[in-house]
């Protein structure tokens, strides 16, 4: 005993500096043994000094609870009784920062990195972000909210597809478009939900762009080849629709305007088509889709008022006399089947905007306690309560109105065709007027796309951002691209219903395939039949809506004039 004491004092001596005693890494590992190598028949009394030097509580004795202290852990009197009585186990440091005998409430480091974890969980800073998207269209303001996803939706959402819609009831009738229509709206609501799920399905990655989505479900190579067409004419094909759509029904503005009596030498057609470009240029040059918010909120008010007033019009009107509410007849069984697929392509093609919803939600901020699907699901309900109340009547109004003598160019054609007499010429004007407005809203919403792959092109090459004039060269020539096509194809706005096969796949397929291939289902669950059936069967109704687009091109004798639009 008088060697162990005398090792003890020069212990004890060597221990005085307080940043020793803290440290239990400082502690010689034989100290340890020889504790527990103390007899049992030794007093606890005699073996005091000797605990008490192995750990020195870090807060004055009278304040240590006897049994845990602060932190949890098992308080020094008792570890120290169990070392006397030879029962204490062999203890270990497990951590330089907080170790077992030290509270973390009154630990710097472990404050520090406590608030850090707070902060990581408020900004979302474990989310891998690519340092060029802070140069890009779409994701370089981040700034959105509910109310921005209402807008965008709502303008992408409804267009001048809404008004081909009493078309397909033509053909098809009422139950069965009204079956059709009804079917449509759900299932694209169900895969608009899947895509808003699947923005951050992978934990730190954020998929902005349709196109992204499809590598990560489908590969690098077969995700471009599958979503890289459809989506590029969803967003480029679009916008040359509404130069020409857009053209046409300034061109009908004025002639109701100015009257049949006007003596002005009226424009022709691609003069209109140049008007609208030169137009829809200006207002390109917003920089990002958060500033085109207000685009979108223009084109969203112009959406539902002018699809309430063209049905609202046509009903409060005569019905024409020889009206009937039979589907239009074919000649042959062939014939008829062909013509029930492009209605339903026509159908199908009413609802767009699908190739949209990611980079909308990548305009939202999104943290681990406010992920970006809360307000994007939020804005988007909202939207398409809307768009229900704008094409269900347009279809079940224009048909009681017009029945099987729907003209093929839709309710806007037939309201003007038969009551242009009738109806007071402002209402008209006005009409026409707001569909001005909605193309021209429209068109910015889906070339911006189109502008994020040109920047996106020469960020990439140049590794910096784009000045001003090489952003604006780049929306120029869009434009005019865009309006060179148009008079190009000036029949396109008329494959309503091969285009709605062709892009099919991106509302209604594709969607149910990622949602399978990235969040994997339990196999045979109820949840996995739906996204591979409702899949398949929108593969297999795009091909059959396409070749009824087709047939019915090559039946009604339709003309492909290249570079001879209407006068």
């Amino acid at each position: 005993m008088l060697t162990v004491h005398s090792s003890l004092s020069h212990s004890l001596l060597s221990l005085l500096s307080l940043s020793r005693l803290y440290n239990p890494l400082n502690q010689k590992p034989h100290a340890r043994k020889q504790t527990h190598e103390t007899p049992k028949e030794k007093p606890i009394m005699e073996e005091r000094p000797e605990t008490e030097l192995i750990s020195i509580p870090a807060t004055p004795r009278a304040s240590t609870p006897e049994i845990l202290t602060p932190s949890g852990q098992r308080s020094p009197r008792a570890m120290a009784r169990e070392a006397a009585l030879g029962t204490a186990k062999s203890w270990t440091p497990t951590s330089f920062i907080s170790p077992r005998f030290l509270s973390p409430i009154g630990t710097p480091m472990k404050r520090a990195l406590v608030n850090m974890k707070g902060y990581l969980e408020e900004v979302g800073h474990l989310t891998k972000l690519n340092p060029q998207d802070a140069w890009l269209p779409i994701t370089e303001s981040r700034n959105g909210n509910a109310h921005y996803a209402a807008f965008h939706n709502l303008n992408a959402g409804v267009g001048f597809q809404a008004l081909l819609l009493p078309v397909a009831f033509s053909f098809l009738g009422w139950s069965w478009g009204i079956i059709a229509l009804t079917i449509a709206y759900f299932w694209q609501l169900y895969t608009l939900r899947i895509l808003v799920q699947l923005h951050e399905a992978v934990p730190g990655k954020r998929y902005n762009r349709y196109v992204e989505l499809a590598q990560a479900a489908f590969g690098e190579r077969l995700g471009v080849w599958l979503a890289l067409f459809p989506t590029v004419y969803l967003s480029a094909g679009t916008a040359t629709a509404l130069i020409l759509v857009g053209g046409e029904t300034m061109k009908l503005f004025f002639q109701i305007v100015c009257g049949p009596h006007c003596s002005s030498n009226p424009l022709t057609s691609v003069e209109w088509y140049l008007v609208f470009t030169s137009l829809c240029i200006v207002l390109s040059q917003l920089p990002n889709l958060n500033s085109i918010a207000g685009l979108s909120l223009v084109g969203a008010v112009t959406a539902i008022t002018y699809s309430t007033m063209v049905w609202v019009l046509s009903v409060s009107q005569q019905r024409p006399p020889t009206l009937s509410y039979e589907p239009i007849s074919m000649p042959t069984s062939t014939a008829s089947v062909f013509t029930v697929l492009n209605a339903l392509g026509i159908v199908a093609f009413a609802f767009r905007g699908h190739n949209l919803v990611l980079e909308i939600q990548a305009t939202m901020p999104s943290t681990f306690k406010k992920p970006a699907h809360v307000p994007m699901w939020r804005g988007a309900k909202v939207a398409y309560v809307f768009i229900a109340m704008c094409v269900f009547p347009v279809a079940i109004g224009g048909y009681w109105a017009y029945g099987n003598l729907m003209p093929s160019g839709g309710i806007l054609n037939a309201l003007f065709g038969f009551h242009s007499r009738d109806i007071p010429r402002g209402l008209l004007a006005v009409t026409f007027l707001l569909v001005v407005f909605n193309c021209l809203s429209s068109f910015q919403i889906y070339s911006m796309p189109v502008f994020d792959s040109f920047e996106a092109g020469y960020t990439g090459r140049t590794n910096r951002p784009c000045p001003i004039w090489v952003r604006s060269g780049f929306r120029v020539f869009y434009g005019f691209i865009s309006l060179f096509i148009g008079v190009a194809l000036p029949f396109l706005s008329s494959l309503a219903g091969l285009l709605g096969g062709l892009t099919l796949p991106v509302t209604f397929a594709y969607p149910c395939f990622m949602w399978a291939l990235i969040k994997k289902p339990v196999k045979y669950s109820f949840d996995w039949y739906l996204s591979w059936v409702l899949g398949w069967l929108g593969i297999a109704f795009s091909l059959a809506f396409s070749i009824g687009g087709i047939w019915s091109m090559v039946n009604s004798g339709l003309k492909l004039k290249f570079f001879k639009p209407p006068s």
